[in-house]
């Protein structure tokens, strides 16, 4: 059951940009974390703040809408990158956000079109933008969903 549960979360191999580079590469995680325990481990210890920057840049986003997407208030973002360190709960919304990201690269064989998309009104998600719905589990789980639904050709 593990391995279906990361499978399903896992970071596509073909992905252009990894999920350690969209979270600051070895700036922010000096270890490349391998299996989903490995995860569990950054995420509680959360990583620096450096990974905001590289997520914006990823995604070209400004702070304060990653900071909507993630449920995370701006002045908490901001706070952060100047203590250098996000606490678990940010730290495990962005690493959820990038993997999402990596997904829908993955899906549409191409950055652009996954950064398009997932800032777009989606009629499979009531008319919601992906993005929107990526501060919460439930609301990744459709987005991933429907990326899946999207790959099978169920809304091609």
């Amino acid at each position: 059951r593990m391995n279906a549960i990361w499978h399903k979360w896992s970071i596509p191999l073909s992905a252009t940009l990894s999920l350690e580079t969209m979270l600051g590469g070895q700036r922010s995680l000096p270890s490349k974390p391998r299996t989903p325990l490995q995860w569990v481990s950054v995420i509680r210890q959360g990583i620096p703040s450096v990974a905001v920057d590289s997520l914006t840049q990823a995604m070209r986003i400004t702070q304060a809408e990653l900071a909507a997407a993630l449920a995370i208030p701006d002045r908490t973002l901001a706070r952060r990158k100047r203590e250098g360190r996000l606490n678990s709960e940010e730290t495990a919304k962005l690493v959820r956000l990038a993997r999402v990201i990596a997904r829908a690269e993955e899906t549409f064989e191409d950055l652009d079109a996954a950064r398009d998309w997932l800032k777009s009104a989606n009629a499979a998600l009531a008319g919601a933008t992906p993005l929107s719905l990526l501060d919460t589990d439930i609301g990744a789980e459709s987005v991933l969903d429907t990326l899946s639904r999207i790959e099978h050709g169920v809304f091609a």
